[in-house]
């Protein structure tokens, strides 16, 4: 099975490769727009390479440094604004592309809820509006705070510009009585007004945006409030997010509520209680999208009763309740002029199309991913071949298929190479897999680099500053090979004959500030340090089940290592947690073999304060750090939520019964669980017990 993790840093590694390269064609079309009114291209394919930069940086925001265009042009750096932590964490979507992800969507929900099949669950469905989310924050109905969505946890600042806009109520008197109401929605600017703002643009010789998107977003966060309060920005308003009183029971309640709060809410809008419904309604949009005067990229599917949305709550970054149905991914035909071969964190090769440069969807693509060996054969791929490539919101295009027609009979057979491109050691495809990996672990520069850049990354180490190119110069200047130098970096760096405050792009403050990122990074949870070591196939759900199970790293170091032996009770203790399986149990085991990891997490150990991991709002919990097992079939709730439930109370879910689980929650029909259980004299729970246990 193609190693998704690898998909990922493949995405990132093109992506800073393309992101450089971008930079340097936009800063050289700027001088001779600006310095030399001489410029070389036109309007449009400046746009294009402007869009592509920001969807980049929209993607990867690691990338962002302070001399990137898109932070020069109309937009502050993010460091010119105040901080805001949101009390209620705003994130992101979900996405489904086809009527087959509709329904595993929606029976996700079903499941879930294990609501029976003749019971209509209503959805409620919007249209997904193409500009800058933003939070208000109202006390006793006045406006004391603005916000942008930052990285979900933290935003920017941007009260004063936002007083400016018309749509947005400075004051809510239906709201007088109520403590604290956070009102989230979307800033954009209408087709129309965006029109007009670069024709004005035009005649005063300023700068004018590509779409309405990035000028709502440009505006928004510009310095001065007056420069905003010029454009003609405008905002609806779609959800809650801190909330001091209830605001209705639904979807549908909460929009009524916040056109009668004064806000804007956008429309078409649909209440449905069959899929065959939203999908008219998806289709009904599509046909309306040209005819808005405002931009969209697709429908956002709501669970509309508010019991049901706090039930399922939340995975990862995204609500388990909404998803985006965007819209047909663009495709274009272009020439295939080499496929070339990439190397991923753990190893994994990755072919990747060179294509002949085209703009689909207003991005130029050069480059398409190829995803594996077998990908190339089924679809036929041959170097010179004319293929039809697709971009679906991702940086990196999919080759889909090939021209046949177009063949001159020049083409040439791609073979997999069997050697690893950057260190020469052999590259072998284990059974069962997809992906050829080279077999030269950190001795193999591709992978430790790609390793380092995970190690820093947002949901690892998230070390401000420390983004993709940053970590390839030090590598480049041998300053970080591994990831404990990092956290030397700073006596390494007032021993150097040119420290980094000296360098090109660099500066004391810019300096200072990294090494403040790293001091404020020796302190890490359990979960993210975990994460961060880079062990294939552990995500941040498997990292988070490790650190809730085990408590601290030396404790998964010793268990992992006695799990050796495969009859031990720690192996089995190791397959007993959700979702880890043989193969996941053997990535871990074989990371705690390596003498060389081992010695990387010692250093890691004595540089690092590694904090043990802890459910939050757990402690008062009647089940908080016990191990429960479920067995048979639940009534009340869908097995999937039972087991969500326990893990926010902070317990710990099992797969299997041991003498150390604490409770066995029987269902109808429970088997050898329960009898084992029974055997072992583990306290056995009915689903009406273990609900009455766990309201205490």
């Amino acid at each position: 099975m193609t190693d998704l993790f690898e998909q990922h840093d493949l995405q990132q590694k093109m992506a800073s490769r393309r992101h450089g390269e971008l930079v340097k064609a936009i800063k050289k079309h700027d001088a001779l727009y600006y310095a030399k009114d001489a410029p070389e291209i036109s309007d449009a394919d400046y746009d294009s390479l402007r869009k592509e930069l920001e969807d980049i940086e929209k993607q990867y925001p690691d990338l962002i440094t302070q001399d990137s265009p898109t932070q020069s042009v109309g937009v502050a750096p993010a460091a010119q604004f105040s901080k805001v932590t949101h009390a209620v964490p705003m994130l992101s979507l979900s996405n489904v592309f086809s009527d087959q992800d509709l329904d595993d969507f929606l029976e996700r929900i079903r499941k879930f809820l294990n609501v029976p099949a003749e019971e209509e669950i209503e959805i409620a469905a919007e249209a997904k509006i193409d500009g800058l989310s933003c939070s208000l924050r109202y006390e006793h109905g006045q406006l004391v705070q603005a916000a942008t969505r930052g990285d979900g946890q933290t935003g920017e600042d941007i009260t004063a510009n936002v007083r400016t806009i018309a749509d947005i109520p400075h004051e809510i008197k239906a709201a007088a009585d109520i403590a604290v109401l956070e009102v989230r929605g979307e800033i954009y600017m209408r087709r129309s007004d965006f029109k007009h703002l670069n024709e004005r643009h035009e005649e005063e010789g300023k700068k004018t945006f590509a779409n309405p998107r990035n000028a709502a977003a440009g505006s928004v966060r510009q310095l001065d409030p007056q420069v905003t309060a010029q454009r003609p920005l405008r905002m609806f308003a779609y959800s809650l997010g801190e909330v001091s009183a209830p605001i209705g029971h639904t979807q549908d309640e909460l929009r009524h509520a916040l056109e009668g709060f004064g806000f804007a809410v956008s429309a078409p809008y649909y209440l449905e209680r069959q899929r065959d419904g939203l999908l008219k309604a998806y289709e009904d949009i599509q046909m309306q999208r040209p005819d808005l005067d405002y931009e969209i990229d697709g429908l956002v599917y709501k669970v509309n009763r508010f019991d049901y949305q706090e039930r399922l709550g939340f995975v990862s970054r995204a609500p388990r309740w909404a998803t985006a149905h965007k819209f047909p991914a663009e495709k274009a035909i272009t020439k295939l002029n080499d496929i070339l071969v990439q190397v991923g964190r753990t190893g994994a090769l990755t072919p990747v199309a060179e294509l002949e440069p085209i703009t689909v969807g207003g991005v130029v693509v050069s480059r398409a991913t190829l995803h594996n060996e077998d990908e190339i054969e089924r679809k036929g791929v041959k170097i010179g071949d004319h293929v039809v490539i697709q971009r679906a919101g991702d940086v990196i295009p999919q080759v889909v298929s090939v021209v046949e027609e177009k063949r001159t009979g020049q083409e040439k057979t791609f073979v997999m190479p069997h050697e690893c491109p950057v260190c020469g050691s052999a590259a072998v495809r284990e059974e069962g897999e997809a992906v050829r990996r080279c077999t030269g672990g950190l001795v193999c520069e591709a992978q430790a680099l790609e390793r380092l850049k995970h190690f820093v990354s947002r949901d690892a180490f998230d070390i401000e500053g420390m983004g993709s190119k940053v970590i390839e110069k030090f590598w480049e200047e041998e300053l970080v090979r591994k990831p404990q130098d990092i956290f030397r970096l700073e006596e390494i760096n007032k021993m150097l004959e040119h420290p980094i405050e000296t360098w090109d792009g660099w500066g004391q403050k810019s300096a200072d500030n990294l090494f403040a990122s790293i001091r404020a990074r020796r302190t890490i949870r359990l979960d993210r340090f975990f994460y961060a070591l880079g062990i294939r196939q552990v995500g941040q759900a498997t990292a988070r089940k490790m650190a809730g199970v085990y408590g601290t790293i030396d404790a998964i170091e010793k268990a992992m290592q006695d799990a050796h032996d495969p009859e031990s009770e720690a192996l089995r203790d190791l397959l007993a947690i959700d979702d880890i399986g043989p193969s996941v149990a053997a990535d871990l085991i074989a990371f705690f073999e390596e003498p060389h990891n081992l010695e990387i997490l010692s250093d890691l150990k004595s540089l690092l304060t590694i904090e043990p991991f802890e459910m939050p709002d757990a402690t008062d919990s009647a089940v908080a750090g016990k191990t429960v097992v479920f067995t048979g079939t639940l009534t009340q709730m869908g097995r999937q939520e039972a087991k969500a439930k326990a893990l926010s109370l902070g317990a710990k879910v099992s797969g299997s019964v041991s003498k150390k689980t604490d409770y066995v929650v029987a269902g109808a029909e429970a088997g050898s669980k329960l009898k084992k259980a029974e055997e072992l004299g583990v306290t056995v729970l009915s689903e009406d017990d273990w609900l009455a246990l766990i309201q205490k």
